[in-house]
């Protein structure tokens, strides 16, 4: 079971939670310490502590805090689900620390939301998992027959890799009479001496065994053996002396192998065999023997292979002096290896948070590193900085741990990547550094809206396009990314006139295409603007908004439309003769006495469409005999060409084209009847003449429209009777419904425009009305003339048709000089009759 440990304050603690605590309000993410203690040889699963309790997270925080382990070698690892410290694998302290007194394992523990760094130190504790051992299987010692009783014999003790008390070891030698245990107290510990207890005889006994058995204090208790063998020799009085009983040599650690460590010297006072000298190495680590070597006749000690301060940094050498009679002497040389700064700091990526979103705050944790240098002293201080042009710095944090930050705002339209190389450099002479690059992602965020090419767009679509016809493509574009920067389009609005925007156009929403809806009518509308909106695929989304003005352009697509003479079957009233009916055929009366430039009648037409394709132009269809008529090129008005003569048919027909000034060029006819007559009543046998099949429904026709019409000059002259003498009676003016009875006998001519005509080239009408005489019509004068029958221009509106007369006087075309006893014709916008 793990075992957590607190460290206890001691009297100055009070000063050590005062620093504490000013170095945590100074430094916000300065790192926390946890410490706990482990005994080796835990098994894999063993749990060490609660670590996400004792870092004061929750179990349901556990999923977004996202704790893990920055270590380099994965001892332990977390469960991420209940936050608790377990052994990932088997601990043997021997392997991991050596010789060390005390062993530990330090990691950091990360946490997010927000981001921190934690220190965690697992101390592992040592258990009696090994047994003391001895170099060598067999200990061979040389005693002379001479060596007095109480004399001590060094014997190479055993070695326990644990540490503390476990590695305490005792001595116990099989019991034998002429030999005893004692232990010798040295720097390095006790060591076994075996002490003769009696005078040797080597003609008696030559040969000793003994087992010398070395225990330590562990529990539960373990123990190794050596056999030590004892030879009886001669006499050798004199033992080897050392100049020194310790030797200290310092020795850098860029050495090379070979290079010379110490040279030894012991010194015999014996002569012959007993004085010669070989030395060789004593009870050392493996590590020292596979280090040094010694030569065995000079004493002097070479290195044999290339030393590591950071490994170790002292080798202890213990060297044996044997002379030739068996006698050894010893002493330690103490090897301290030199720091050479031969290591360049080592930079550890513990978090790197990639992408960052741009609209993340300044000071944003982007990157944790450790660095560290396997140097000591001032070949091991390291410092760091960022080389590069980017919005970041780096900020040191405690136990060698390094954060890199945001030092302004991101921006991913600027950048959407930042590289920066992290510099770590020591202080040893010379300098060592080393670099690593952190390539750090910017995240789009929608902050961006779309933009178009131009604030207003400006279309030109030609009249009758085909339905779905491309009108314009309008384009916006956005700086985000991704969904942020996919640009759709709607309609946001937009008028046209009369006519609705919406039905006329749609835009694609993906390319911005504008297309036609239907066919567009330039006489219909004009022009017309709509909205573009542009939105794109962010949250929230963003837009902005266009206006396109598309300008509809005129075609000649409409044919001139003859207003007068009214076409056949236009609804004019039927002329005389003709049968009910049929479409009324509209006529002009030419006296035969008129001069050439006699104004017979004008034409009138329009264009519904604009421009030169709305210009019209007039010309006759050739007659077969010398023209008669002439027509105004841009007037419209038929005159006679030159004098009426008496062989000139009676009835002529003009046909006029009106045609347009378009591409294709468009044209309409007009077809007027034109009758040579002094007066109406003249001309009405000319009008009766119709083919021989129709001449019974004219004729039917014409009785019925006289007969009505003598009916109602009738009532009217009734009427005026009645009402003269109702006024003469009272000696008052004319009732209100003879207010048209004036003193004028003809109405005053005046133009009227039509309500529903906005554009044409002659934009008149003319009302007619027919009056009879104020005075009393005498017996003689009874029944009156018949009415004449108005043409459909003078009925449906039209230019007055004004000829002069021999008398001066502007009477209808085609009547003769006023006659008191007939029916007035007389122009007028009020239809105000003559008394």
């Amino acid at each position: 079971m793990a075992v957590r440990r607190r460290q206890r304050r001691g009297p100055g603690g009070g000063r050590a939670l005062l620093a504490a605590v000013l170095l945590c309000v100074w430094g916000r993410a300065a790192a926390e310490r946890l410490r706990y203690a482990i005994p080796e040889e835990l098994g894999r699963g063993s749990l060490v502590g609660p670590l996400a309790r004792d870092l004061g997270l929750r179990a349901d925080e556990l999923p977004a805090r996202k704790l893990r382990l920055s270590e380099e070698k994965q001892y332990f690892t977390v469960n991420e689900e209940n936050g608790n410290l377990y052994v990932n694998e088997r601990l043997d302290r021997e392997e991991m620390c050596g010789e060390s007194a005390t062993c530990s394992v330090s990691f950091e523990a990360l946490v997010h939301n927000p981001l921190n760094i934690f220190h965690v130190e697992v101390v592992i504790e040592d258990v009696n998992d090994n047994a003391p051992t001895f170099r060598k299987a067999t200990l061979d010692l040389e005693i002379s027959e001479w060596i007095p009783p109480g004399t001590a014999f060094p014997l190479e003790g055993a070695h326990d890799a644990d540490v503390g008390s476990n590695s305490l070891l005792t001595y116990e030698l099989t019991s034998n009479p002429s030999f005893s245990l004692a232990m010798k107290d040295s720097p390095d510990g006790s060591k076994p001496e075996i002490i003769l207890e009696r005078a040797l005889d080597r003609e008696k006994q030559s040969f000793f065994e003994l087992v010398l058995t070395a225990v330590d204090a562990g529990d539960p208790v373990r123990s190794g053996t050596v056999q030590i063998r004892v030879n009886v020799m001669d006499a050798n009085d004199n033992r080897p002396i050392f100049e020194q009983d310790r030797y200290r040599v310092s020795l850098r650690e860029d050495a090379p192998p070979g290079s010379a460590v110490v040279n030894l010297s012991a010194s015999d006072a014996d002569a012959s065999i007993n004085a010669r000298i070989t030395y060789s190495f004593g009870e050392m680590t493996i590590k020292a023997l596979q280090k040094f070597v010694i030569d065995a006749e000079s004493g002097s000690i070479t290195l044999q292979e290339s030393l590591d301060f950071e490994e170790t940094s002292v080798y202890n050498l213990a060297v044996e002096a044997k002379d030739g009679g068996g006698l050894a002497a010893h002493c330690k040389v103490e090897v301290e290896v030199l720091d050479v700064n031969d290591n360049s700091p080592e930079i550890t990526i513990l978090l790197l948070s990639s992408p960052v979103p741009e609209d993340a705050p300044v000071g944003t944790v982007v990157a944790l590193l450790k660095v560290r240098d396997r140097d000591s002293g001032e070949n091991g201080q390291v410092s760091c900085e960022l080389s590069g042009e980017a919005p970041l710095s780096i900020v040191a944090s405690s136990g060698g741990s390094y954060k890199v930050v945001t030092a302004s705002a991101l921006d991913r339209e600027q950048a959407s990547e930042h590289r920066v190389t992290v510099v770590a450099r020591d202080r040893g002479r010379p300098a060592l550094w080393s670099s690593t690059e952190l390539v750090l992602e910017v995240s789009d965020v929608n902050d961006n809206a779309p933009v178009f090419e131009e604030a207003a767009y400006s279309a030109y679509v030609a009249e009758n396009n085909a339905a779905g016809a491309l009108v314009l493509r309008v384009q916006a574009r956005d700086a985000d990314a991704g969904a942020n920067g996919r640009v759709s389009y709607w309609l946001a609005g937009g008028s046209a006139g009369a006519a609705g925007a919406a039905p006329l156009v749609s835009v694609e929403a993906r390319s911005g295409a504008l297309y036609a809806q239907r066919s567009l009518d330039y006489e219909q509308c004009r022009e017309f603007t709509v909205a573009v909106r542009a939105q794109d695929g962010g949250s929230p989304a963003r837009s902005s908004t266009a206006t396109v003005r598309v300008f509809v352009l005129d075609r000649n697509d409409n044919a001139p439309r003859v207003l007068w003479p009214a076409a056949a079957g236009g609804g004019a009233a039927a002329a005389p003769g003709e049968a009910p009916g049929a479409a009324a055929t509209p006529f002009e009366v030419v006296p035969r006495s008129a001069e050439a430039g006699y104004l017979v009648a004008k034409v009138v037409a329009v264009d519904a469409d604009a421009g030169r394709n709305a210009w019209l132009s007039y010309e006759l269809v050739p007659a077969s005999e010398p023209a008669l008529f002439r027509v105004g090129l841009h007037s419209g008005e038929v005159r006679t060409a030159r004098a009426v003569s008496e062989r000139d048919a009676a009835k002529q027909r003009v046909v006029a084209v009106v045609k347009d000034h378009g591409q294709p060029a468009l044209s309409a006819t007009a077809t007027l009847h034109v009758v040579l007559a002094e007066s109406l009543q003249e001309a009405l046998p000319e009008l009766s003449e119709r083919p021989a099949g129709a001449e019974a429904a004219a004729a039917a026709e014409l009785q019925f429209y006289l007969v009505l019409a003598l009916a109602l000059l009738s009532a009217l002259l009734v009427l005026s009777v009645a009402l003269a003498v109702l006024a003469r009676l009272r000696r008052a003016g004319p009732p209100a419904v003879l207010r048209c009875l004036g003193a004028q006998r003809f109405s005053l001519a005046g133009a009227a425009f039509p309500a529903d005509f906005c554009e044409g080239t002659l934009p008149y009408s003319y009302n007619l009305c027919v009056a009879a005489p104020a005075r009393a019509v005498p017996e003689a004068a009874w029944p009156p003339p018949p009415v004449p029958i108005l043409s459909a221009e003078e009925l449906l509106g039209g230019e007055p048709l004004e000829k002069p007369s021999p008398n001066g006087s502007d009477v209808v075309a085609g009547e003769p000089p006023a006659n008191p006893g007939a029916p007035q014709v007389c122009k007028s916008a009020c239809c105000r009759c003559c008394p």
